[in-house]
């Protein structure tokens, strides 16, 4: 995909989560390209990379974004942590935006703008790789990255839902996404996503990012049609559809059941 292509493709996935139009996007833990391959035939708005829970490099993360591309979605790494190096190495390789875990605090997302947007507005070094066309397209690339790249804030804790506000106000925050289990953790429901305190958490930060016209995500493992539609009721604007790794979970769970019913006789 050219250059101006790809700018095209991010200024659009903006305008959606900030329009709070639906988007959807697949979810890759696992560092075969082919898997983002196969997946973008969904017409995914984007790909994420689960780098935070997966065992992803950067060289399979880089062999995946270029084969989200080429398959016509834009693909966004979640990062593993606060890492300015991780940050700068996906987004040379040329992430087309990045997702950060564990978003608390107005001051951290000043240190992740610093750290994704080149100057004047952030302190993103410069360099050349993939991202800039191996220096083919490093004027425009560097002209159009700052309005185009996308950044989305994960809320995972209590602190970071008592934040949500300050945390919205960052104008170059393109959208949030509720991360349920780590927020149970944090209300000290473990594990209890159906929760009256989880939702009631989750409710505060959708409400937040109606307010400041910012996309809200959420995560599903089973979905169809009517169950789709009933979280965008909720009050989400972007959707990711289960990954890889539930994918397999998930068809292992039905085979094994189905031979152990074979074998038993039923």
């Amino acid at each position: 995909m050219k250059t101006s292509e790809l700018f095209a493709r991010r200024n659009a996935l903006k305008k959606k989560l900030r329009n709070r139009a639906p988007v959807f996007a697949g979810w890759t833990s696992l560092g075969d390209p082919q898997i983002t391959e196969a997946f973008t035939n969904a017409r995914f708005d984007f790909i994420g990379i689960d780098i935070e829970h997966g065992t992803t490099s950067f060289q399979q993360s880089q062999r995946i974004i270029a084969a989200a591309q080429a398959g016509g979605s834009l693909c966004l790494p979640r990062i593993a942590s606060h890492s300015m190096e991780m940050i700068k190495r996906l987004l040379d390789s040329g992430a087309d935006g990045i997702i950060v875990p564990m978003v608390e605090n107005p001051e951290q997302v000043s240190k992740l703008v610093e750290w994704i947007k080149y100057p004047p507005k952030g302190k993103r070094s410069f360099g050349i790789n993939r991202g800039q066309n191996y220096g083919f397209d490093f004027d425009e690339y560097v002209r159009d990255w700052n309005d185009s790249s996308v950044i989305i804030a994960q809320i995972e804790s209590l602190e970071g839902v008592e934040s949500i506000e300050k945390i919205l106000a960052c104008d170059d925050i393109d959208a949030v996404m509720v991360g349920p289990y780590d927020l149970s953790g944090s209300l000290g429901i473990p594990g209890e996503i159906e929760h009256p305190k989880l939702k009631q958490a989750a409710s505060r930060v959708v409400g937040a990012a109606k307010k400041h016209v910012r996309g809200c995500g959420s995560q599903m493992v089973d979905f169809d049609p009517a169950s789709i539609r009933a979280k965008l009721g909720e009050g989400y604007s972007f959707i990711v559809l289960a990954s890889d790794i539930f994918l397999l979970w998930r068809w292992s769970e039905r085979t094994g059941q189905v031979i152990r019913d074979v074998t038993e006789g039923k």
